[in-house]
């Protein structure tokens, strides 16, 4: 209800309703308040009304105001105890909340809400897996899920669960009434809630909040990347130990070098810009997590349309390497960046090592990282599955890498579905149990506590079921995951050359590019030995055997195209 308080109001009694005057304007109830007024309301406002009116016929402009902004709410509440009151400017609908009493508060209205986000991977932490070759259709890190950082959660849901988004519960896959109870919606929306864990369970931070908790249920608002940095930054044990690709600096730099989607001049978009949701469902994973929470593709053609942009996005022969080559392969020459306005070092984890334990700046006793920055990638091919190592799994030496792989992306250059992405490489020093085979779920509550890494070994083969005495070894891992993000301006894309003829940053004989026989004998089924005509070789010999001769890439090669539509041999 809007006064114009620069009006002296008159109230005048008659014939059982009443009229509030202006001189310039006429006050009158707006639709929305409507619902407080029936039948009593109407009687109890207009006894206020005649009283007033007959007591003081005309009122000034402060006072007036005053009376009714105390007064018309109380007699609405008292009329209508049950429906909230219009909410203060600048909250929205949430500014009815009159105290804060945990999730309870949420749940009042969004008991429906509440069921997502219970049934979604950022609270089960585990989610069906349609793009995982190996393991069973539902698994996550929750229970199985191995890799080469923390292992697995087995012994330590108490310090895992840090970045899980409930109050301390651990998560069931029934829904309950604590289950829902143990949601902290505040996590992902408002940026100024903090929290800290009391007997395993989450309670307000308030000391190091710049707003009340009142306040902050009054202003919640959709997730923003302040929200979701500090877990998906974090992972792994600090800023962007884990992904190599995300760090706090994302949330609000400038640089847009280091990120020209996020920063603030520069896309400044939303993690949800990209990541499409749906009643609480993410869409988007990366090439060594597990679920699929929201199957829905992510890609960069629903903004930038393929083959259509400025400079060498119109060239014939680039365009033509967009069906195998993924944009971020040239569009993230490095990643592990340092933003130019951050006094952090946004280096990621590139190697871990569980013998020899070392404590913090903060005290906390940890396994030794090994750090770097501005990476180049080690390239792979997808085709959006993954196979990834679990619990009780038999350990197998890669052949190319001899590391024991904990998540490795699936495909090949024969592979018409398979792209060539880039990825971050990373290893780390591991047990494993000699008589089974199998990789140890260390318990990392022991090795935090004192930084015995026997001691956490030991106590990782009983959580398993096994004898604490079994004999075991240490064995290196290594994983591979999806580099994504840290896109830098389109002029710092990669060139032609920075690939071809240039095994420094990727070797395309490995990836099977290589011909499929030596040169004489390739050439030679076809002509004689040629020299070469001029400029870039992989350019003139393309430009001769495809775009004019229109051959298959397996005269050649081990591999076709036969989507292209060119001569076979």
């Amino acid at each position: 209800m809007n006064f114009c308080s620069s009006s002296t109001l008159v109230f005048l009694p008659l014939c059982g309703t009443f009229i509030v005057v202006l001189p310039d304007n006429i006050l009158s109830l707006e639709e929305e308040h409507m619902q407080y007024l029936s039948g009593r309301s109407y009687f109890v406002i207009y006894l206020c009304f005649f009283l007033l009116g007959a007591a003081v016929p005309t009122l000034a402009p402060a006072k007036t105001t005053n009376i009714l902004f105390l007064a018309l709410p109380a007699i609405l509440k008292k009329s209508h105890a049950d429906v909230p009151l219009p909410p203060p400017s600048g909250e929205g609908v949430h500014g009815t909340i009159l105290q804060w009493k945990g999730t309870e508060t949420c749940l009042a209205c969004h008991i429906e809400e509440a069921r997502q986000v219970f049934s979604s991977s950022h609270y089960q932490w585990l989610g069906e897996t349609p793009y995982m070759t190996n393991g069973p259709d539902l698994q996550g890190k929750l229970d199985l899920g191995v890799n080469s950082y923390c292992i697995n959660i087995t012994g330590n849901w108490n310090g895992c669960g840090a970045c899980h988004i409930g109050l301390g519960l651990r998560p069931e896959t029934t829904q309950t009434a604590s289950q829902l109870a143990n949601i902290d919606c505040l996590v992902c929306h408002q940026q100024e809630y903090r929290r800290k864990k009391v007997d395993g369970i989450f309670v307000p931070d308030t000391a190091n909040m710049s707003i009340s908790m009142l306040q902050a249920a009054r202003t919640v608002h959709l997730p923003t990347r302040a929200t979701c940095l500090p877990c998906h930054a974090k992972g792994g044990g600090g800023d962007n130990f884990k992904r190599g690709d995300m760090a706090l600096a994302h949330a609000n730099t400038q640089d847009k070098n280091f990120d020209v989607h996020m920063a603030k001049n520069g896309g400044d978009l939303s993690c949800q810009s990209c990541h499409t949701t749906e009643k609480h469902r993410m869409a988007g994973r990366g090439s060594d997590l597990r679920p699929t929470d929201l199957d829905v593709a992510m890609e960069c053609s629903s903004c930038h349309e393929e083959g259509q942009g400025s400079g060498n996005h119109d060239n014939k022969t680039i365009n033509r390497h967009l069906a195998r080559v993924a944009c971020q392969t040239c569009h993230i020459p490095t990643y592990a960046k340092n933003a130019a306005d951050t006094v952090a070092d946004e280096k990621t984890e590139v190697h871990r090592d569980w013998l020899k334990p070392h404590l913090t700046a903060s005290g906390a006793i940890h396994p030794t990282p090994t750090m770097a920055g501005n990476l180049t990638p080690r390239y792979g091919w997808w085709n959006g599955f993954s196979s990834s190592y679990l619990l009780f799994d038999q350990a197998e030496v890669d052949a190319q890498t001899g590391r024991i792989p904990t998540s490795r992306p699936q495909g090949g250059v024969n592979d018409q579905n398979a792209k060539l992405y880039p990825f971050k490489y990373k290893t780390a020093l591991q047990p494993l149990a000699t008589t089974a085979n199998q990789l140890i779920a260390l318990d990392t509550s022991v090795y935090f506590s004192g930084g015995d890494p026997v001691a956490a070994v030991r106590s990782g083969l009983k959580n398993m079921g096994y004898p604490e005495g079994d004999l075991y070894k240490w064995v290196e891992t290594d994983t591979m995951q999806l580099i994504t993000h840290e896109v830098p301006p389109a002029s710092q894309a990669l060139s032609c050359n920075a690939c071809h003829d240039n095994t420094a940053r990727m070797d395309l004989n490995s990836l099977g590019y290589g011909l499929k026989n030596s040169r004489q004998v390739v050439c030679t089924q076809c002509h004689g030995q040629e020299d070469n005509k001029g400029g870039a070789e992989y350019l003139w010999i393309h430009d001769k055997h495809v775009n004019d001769k229109r051959y298959d890439c397996s005269w050649c090669h081990g591999f076709s195209r036969p989507e292209r539509g060119l001569r076979m041999p």
